[in-house]
């Protein structure tokens, strides 16, 4: 029935009445605050009461239960992981890990889901993405990381009340196979030691082998985070390659000398796999010529607060580390004032002290495995190897987690392999247990 003159209901309470005016049944339900603190009351209509009442009340549980979808419009997917990604994300995680975001977001999700909003797009909407990534040949890897980068994104947008249900409930996610690592055995780390010797910079690759220092830790070691009393060498900080930035005022203005305004011709001179577009009017790219450019091979903190850790160096590899200082110190006599190393110098340098680059560092490698005669493996097998020999030494898992910087006791799961030298060592203490004489 109407609601009688002058009769009101009290404050936030949800009210159902009849308008003369229009003709409709209204119903009005109060389920929160709006951001400027007005009481935010949500409103429904229909010609039919029992319609009304049904919404009301449906308004009323959700309300109850917390889950009443935020005021406003609800966005595309294209403008929540635009937001996402550099308003909310962006800021407040590592370098390595936003730029693997924004390689997901707008090389993936937004050219192929942008359109949608993000209270409509379904489960099958992601996994048909995935499944056409794989069949373009990007490898399941990339396609898992498309998964998870629009899964946390979503997750956040759940939490914000931009949508009441996430589709990540349900999204299964690509199939990812990780790579079996093959950890070198002794005889290959012996060979490789043995190598590395008479290289110049060639105790660079022993700590890595001995220690399992990873790559960015071990080009940016500096002579005065080795303590010479006590033997242990402290890992705080790396060296990581950025991509370059503008820093200049007028990055448009900057990078239009630079902007490709013509196709490839074809054979394409410059042998481009995938040939670059043509630069758009407002391009701003094209940083690393900037004069005032950011960014290039950086000095930062390391990955985590269990990677800041000392390690207590084995007496040989600390010998080996100060009859490298020596030679250092001789090429630093004679190079005189082209010189360029900073004062706390890196323990790994260029002829002219400058640091190791990265790249320069993954060639010398590729060179010492053929100047040893093993197999090929990447430099981060080397970490592998490390955390294998350390389980066949029987080092407690609390003590190796502590050794390799690991936060996660799983880490050993991945980095730990069984090996020929354990095997035997099983099937030795088989044969002593089973069949020992007497």
């Amino acid at each position: 029935m109407p609601r009688t003159k002058n009769s009101r209901n009290p404050n936030g309470r949800s009210s159902i009445y009849f308008s003369e005016y229009d003709q409709n049944w209204h119903g009005r339900v109060t389920v929160g605050v709006k951001d400027n603190g007005k009481p935010d009351r949500r409103h429904v209509k229909s010609k039919d009461k029992d319609k009304v009442v049904e919404a009301v009340g449906r308004l009323e549980s959700q309300r109850d239960q917390g889950a009443v979808k935020r005021p406003g419009r609800t966005p595309t997917v294209e403008e929540w992981l635009t937001q996402w990604v550099e308003e909310i994300a962006g800021p407040n995680v590592r370098y390595k890990t936003r730029e693997g975001y924004r390689t997901a977001v707008y090389k993936h999700l937004i050219p192929n889901l942008g359109g949608h909003r993000i209270d409509k797009v379904e489960p099958e909407h992601f996994e048909r993405l995935y499944a056409k990534m794989l069949r373009a040949g990007h490898k399941p890897g990339n396609a898992h990381q498309v998964h998870r980068t629009a899964r946390t994104a979503f997750r956040e947008a759940r939490k914000r009340k931009k949508i009441m249900e996430n589709p990540f409930d349900v999204v299964k996610a690509p199939r990812l196979e990780e790579e079996e690592v093959e950890p070198f055995e002794i005889e290959e780390i012996q060979a490789l030691m043995e190598a590395a010797m008479v290289r110049r910079n060639g105790v660079r690759f022993v700590l890595a082998l001995a220690l399992g220092t990873r790559k960015g830790e071990t080009i940016g070691f500096r002579w005065s985070r080795l303590n010479t009393k006590t033997k242990v060498l402290r890992v705080s900080k790396q060296r990581q390659r950025q991509s370059y930035e503008h820093g200049c005022a007028d990055p448009r203005a900057c990078a239009e000398p630079h902007h490709k305004t013509a196709p490839c011709k074809k054979p394409c001179p410059r042998k481009h796999k995938n040939c670059p577009p043509l630069c758009p009017p407002t391009c701003a790219k094209h940083a690393r010529y900037c004069p005032q450019r950011i960014g290039g091979v950086v000095e930062v903190d390391v990955k985590s607060k269990a990677g800041r850790r000392g390690i207590r160096l084995p007496d040989q590899l600390f010998e080996l580390l100060l009859a490298h200082k020596e030679s250092q110190d001789k090429e630093r006599e004679i190079a005189g004032t082209a010189w360029l190393g900073e004062a706390d110098g890196y323990v790994f340098t260029q002829p002219n002290g400058k640091p190791l680059d990265p790249r320069s560092d993954h060639n010398e490698w590729k060179e010492l495995l053929t100047a040893a005669d093993v197999r090929d493996a990447r430099l981060h097998d080397a970490r592998h190897t490390a955390a294998t020999v350390l389980l066949l030494l029987g080092v407690p898992e609390r003590a190796v987690m502590d050794f390799m910087g690991w936060s996660n006791s799983k880490m050993a799961q991945r980095y730990q392999h069984i090996v020929a030298a354990l095997r035997n060592d099983i099937a030795g203490r088989l044969d002593n247990f089973l069949w020992k004489v007497g």
